[in-house]
């Protein structure tokens, strides 16, 4: 008798542990999200110094010859190029932003022939991989399963494309809820859904930090096995060592104030796909890595992206752009001015001139516009977009 009640005492033990495991804040709806305080911060391998930033970010300086892209199979016998054999022409670009947002520098400096790499948790993007950013021509299938996307962008397509740029306003949204984003970029896209190959930049804003951060990602696969964000696996070859790739930026714009903006161009190079922020070159996405993308692009878009969670039902109250729609204009809603693409020639050329397209998922939240004036304050084309999300009446 003793014994019956002992187990059955076992059992409910058991029963409530599991039960509080599924209610913690390890597991949510269905998918595991992690306890970020408990993760360490990993050191990267062929690390010669480590620099600690005001905000708390731990830079590793690492060997150029050590960094993760070189743990790609078709990347083993690389050789690094340090810039490319020549610049396109026609680009603009920020040339006196140069310095304005990399903090860390207040601590400290990386050698040359290292490369700074921010210290990043073990698995920091794994409750973010629902965040895959969005294919232009969009199916059924797709368009159903990135139902909590929503999207205001333009973008143009069906040519050959061999890079694109522009000047991002820089903002820090708020992301209301955990696991949601907030994201401003360019992406760069060839190659049919399963298959997918992208290039993208831009900054994004997490939950869990509330950071306006940099960031790139890429994958040649549609998002399945390859690729990643930053430098959290092979890949990209970063040969600048002064630009961290994922590190906040601390000039954000203010409403109705001053404005900042952050010059993002990608172009293809003879076998390399290079990144250049303003006048800075970052590094480069070697053609070996992708298939569609070896050779050149054919949708470029440019625009706004938040993961809605829908809370209690709801629309999520986390922001796009600067958190206000387009028609409030310049100071007051975000935007990307000097939106380009590059042609076969090698030279950049107005959007506008291949017909932007918009593309609005849900316009009472969120929203784009197109300005023709192409000579506003030496903006070329430029469009502001965003929006502030839930509001009782409008996006309910």
């Amino acid at each position: 008798m003793v014994n019956i009640i002992y187990n059955k005492l076992q059992c409910c033990i058991v029963l409530f542990l599991a039960f509080s495991y599924v209610l913690s804040d390890r597991f949510a709806i269905g998918r595991a999200i992690g306890t970020v305080k408990t993760k360490e911060f990993v050191k990267h391998k062929g690390t010669t110094k480590s620099i600690q930033g005001e905000d708390g970010d731990i830079i590793d300086c690492v060997d150029i010859y050590q960094q993760p892209a070189f743990n790609h199979p078709l990347l083993k016998n690389h050789t690094i190029q340090m810039k490319p054999s020549s610049i396109p022409g026609g680009v603009r670009v920020n040339s006196f932003q140069e310095k304005l947002f990399q903090g860390w520098h207040k601590s400290g400096q990386c050698p040359e022939a290292t490369i700074p790499i921010r210290r990043s948790q073990e698995d920091e993007h794994s409750r973010a991989m629902h965040f895959k950013p969005r294919r232009t021509q969009l199916n059924h299938s797709f368009a159903a399963y990135h139902k909590n996307h929503e999207y205001a962008t333009v973008y143009i397509n069906g040519d050959n494309f061999y890079g694109a740029s522009s000047s991002i306003n820089i903002w820090k949204p708020t992301v209301s809820y955990d696991g949601e984003i907030s994201i401003a970029q360019i992406w760069v896209v060839a190659g049919p859904d399963e298959l997918l190959n992208t290039m993208e930049a831009g900054w994004n804003v997490y939950s869990d930090d509330q950071k306006t951060r940099f960031f790139i990602y890429w994958t040649s696969d549609g998002y399945h096995e390859t690729g990643c964000y930053n430098l959290e696996c092979s890949g990209f070859v970063q040969t600048n060592n002064e630009f961290a790739i994922g590190s906040p930026i601390e000039a954000v714009s203010s409403y109705d104030s001053n404005q900042y903006d952050i010059g993002i161009t990608i172009y293809k190079n003879n076998e390399n796909w290079w990144l250049q922020v303003d006048d800075q070159l970052i590094g480069y996405w070697p053609q070996s890595i992708f298939t569609y993308l070896a050779s050149s692009a054919t949708t470029v878009d440019w625009g706004g992206e938040i993961y809605n969670s829908k809370p209690g039902g709801s629309h999520t109250k986390t922001q796009m752009g600067s958190g206000h729609f387009p028609d409030e204009g310049y100071g007051k809603a975000s935007y990307f001015r000097n939106i380009q693409y590059m042609d076969s020639t090698g030279n950049f050329r107005d959007a506008e001139d291949m017909g932007l397209v918009l593309y609005v998922t849900n316009p009472s939240c969120y929203n784009i516009d197109v300005q023709n004036d192409k000579d506003y304050f030496g903006n070329g084309t430029h469009v502001y977009f965003g929006g502030p999300g839930y509001s009782e009446d409008k996006c309910p």
